[in-house]
């Protein structure tokens, strides 16, 4: 289907307003996750997508980006990648794993992004401007042998961070990526002001922006765990090195 050809479905201006992670806006084609990912095991995953809007029919065009933010069909691809959604109704939308997903390192994860754009109706108001809102998510593809190393323990459980001068360094010895959105220098408080977050590939170091003195010698870091949950780890260190523990949830 040709979207720029089809009078209903014409994009005024071809204007786009791009959603990262989480929506700032209200849309009205949502997606039901704020992260996905792909086990090697599967040949597809299914993402729940709905229409909002209780009066208007929506489509709504799925992609899959690599980690460099390029388009690719391969070697996942979403399908279909065009549909149209009633008011009011809910729908899927299929990543699927082709051939060349075998291709892919099978030691650590890959990071992808999945993307959903909504395209509104034409509006009958003359001289109108109309928005299509798009969502981005990463999609990690955790390749089938990882997951016969996942124990009951969190692997985020496994970071350490070190002294760097007067800042710390996350190090993730894992073959995961991990997510750090907050800081701080207490379990369960509001995190430093000016935080920056942060995602560290595998067996990868990334600094944090602020300094040993704001977050203090027991450091806490805040991650995004599969489900999009939040726990935080509390540091201990002896020296320059830092080791984790969970935050129980009080």
């Amino acid at each position: 289907m040709n979207i720029q050809s089809n009078p209903l479905f014409r994009v005024a201006g071809g204007l786009l307003l791009s959603v990262l992670g989480l929506q700032q806006v209200q849309a009205a084609v949502a997606l039901d996750r704020t992260r996905a990912v792909f086990n090697g095991g599967e040949k597809s995953i299914s993402l729940s997508i709905s229409n909002e809007n209780k009066t208007l029919p929506y489509l709504a065009q799925g992609w899959v980006e690599d980690e460099q933010g390029n388009k690719i069909t391969s070697p996942l691809t979403v399908l279909p990648p065009l549909q149209r959604l009633e008011p009011g109704t809910k729908s899927q939308i299929k990543v699927q794993a082709l051939p060349a997903a075998n291709l892919l390192v099978q030691d650590r994860e890959t990071l992808f992004y999945f993307n959903l754009r909504e395209i509104p109706p034409k509006s009958e108001k003359p001289n109108s401007l109309q928005l299509a809102l798009q969502t981005r998510i990463k999609l990690f593809y955790r390749p089938k042998a990882l997951g016969a190393t996942m124990g009951m323990v969190p692997w985020e459980e496994q970071l350490t961070l070190s002294k760097q001068g007067n800042k710390y360094q996350v190090n993730n010895p894992t073959p995961y990526y991990v997510t750090i959105v907050d800081a701080g220098n207490k379990p369960g408080s509001a995190g430093a002001e000016g935080f920056e977050p942060i995602m560290v590939a595998p067996r990868s170091k990334e600094m944090l922006n602020l300094g040993v003195s704001v977050l203090g010698p027991t450091p806490v870091l805040t991650y995004v765990n599969d489900y999009g949950g939040r726990p935080q780890l509390q540091f201990t260190c002896s020296g320059n090195d830092c080791k984790a523990k969970p935050v129980k949830p009080n």
